[in-house]
């Protein structure tokens, strides 16, 4: 269980490293729009790097989790744990977004560069992410009775 604990966190956090680099290049390159603009447009270029890097990851790690002796896919479980794991991201990535976005924003109104409010607000909202993602997973027993 540890492990499995351990592997969905391993894969969140190399998915946030991409996702916190491309990120603060594009709010770079975006610091001539408006405060609001540059940190919507950031935001949603960490969301489509942030999910296709955390996909990949996920299913590399659990491909073999799901398949039966006979070769077929262990439909029942694979939907019951699908469904825990997108509730559980679900959440966390509302919690996610609102902090973000109103981090970024704050900080490019106070005058931090575009790269450092980027990177400020991410890694601060990385934290609250973890932590939500974390509880919710345990209350939806994702990793519990065989899973």
């Amino acid at each position: 269980m540890l492990q499995e604990y351990l592997k969905l966190n391993k894969n969140i956090l190399i998915a946030f490293a991409a996702s916190i680099i491309i990120s603060a290049i594009i709010a770079q390159v975006l610091s001539d729009q408006e405060d609001y603009l540059n940190t919507t447009y950031t935001t949603i270029a960490d969301y489509v790097i942030y999910f296709s890097v955390f996909s990949s990851l996920f299913y590399l790690d659990n491909r073999k989790k799901y398949r039966l002796e006979s070769g077929k896919t262990d439909t029942v479980k694979l939907k019951d744990d699908l469904k825990k794991l997108i509730t559980s991201l679900g959440v966390a990535e509302v919690v996610y977004t609102v902090a973000r976005w109103a981090l970024q924003y704050y900080f490019l109104t106070i005058n931090y560069d575009p790269y450092l409010a980027s990177i400020m607000s991410q890694g601060i909202s990385t934290i609250i992410y973890m932590i939500v993602l974390n509880l919710i997973v345990k209350i939806t027993r994702l990793y519990k009775d065989g899973n």
